[in-house]
């Protein structure tokens, strides 16, 4: 079912959070924080819309790496109802990613996020305040390929310490598939 991000105020705080990767060695955001932003993006790896973008995202990732921009990956979603994203597939997409693919075992990281669905992308500046949350960009699963057009420019903005645009498209992907009882309300 095809979901959109939920509204979150630029400027706001990242929630600090320590999750595991996929070998089950634990992260923490404020250790791998970018040394001039941090791309914290909820993926899975069934959702098409994930699976369309996913090596714009590593493209992505390599470009900005080297201008202090570096990127976490979280699965937000539920392995016991979607085989697909379990700790092990999480850890075999990882080893074809140059960063970490981390795992929200009770979901309380996407939960504190509010994110809602896969791709969900936030973009923070140096000091964790978040500058971008929107679209990765307008292509969709079917369509042209993805480029990350939409995130690539806010993170050239922030990068050219410019402000944060207020217009944002949200993003648009599959629903977060929530444990029982931990889907936040509508």
């Amino acid at each position: 079912m095809a979901a959109t991000s939920n509204p979150v105020e630029l400027g706001s705080a990242a929630p600090d959070f320590e999750l595991p990767d996929g070998e089950g060695r634990p992260i923490r955001l404020r250790d791998r924080a970018g040394s001039a932003g941090t791309l914290i993006i909820f993926i899975c790896n069934h959702c098409p819309y994930v699976l369309h973008m996913r090596e714009a995202l590593q493209r992505y990732a390599q470009d900005y790496a080297a201008r202090g921009i570096n990127v976490l990956a979280i699965n937000p979603n539920d392995p016991v109802a979607y085989p697909q994203e379990t700790r092990e597939k999480v850890a075999e997409v990882a080893r074809g990613l140059s960063f970490p693919y981390l795992i929200d075992p009770d979901q309380q990281v996407s939960i504190s996020y509010r994110a809602a669905c896969t791709p969900d992308p936030y973009l923070y500046d140096a000091q964790l305040r978040l500058y971008y949350h929107g679209q990765f960009d307008a292509t969709r699963p079917g369509g042209a390929p993805a480029s990350g057009a939409d995130l690539r420019k806010a993170t050239d903005r922030l990068l050219a310490r410019l402000p944060a645009q207020a217009a944002q498209a949200s993003s648009i992907g599959c629903s977060i598939k929530w444990k029982p009882g931990n889907a936040p309300p509508s």
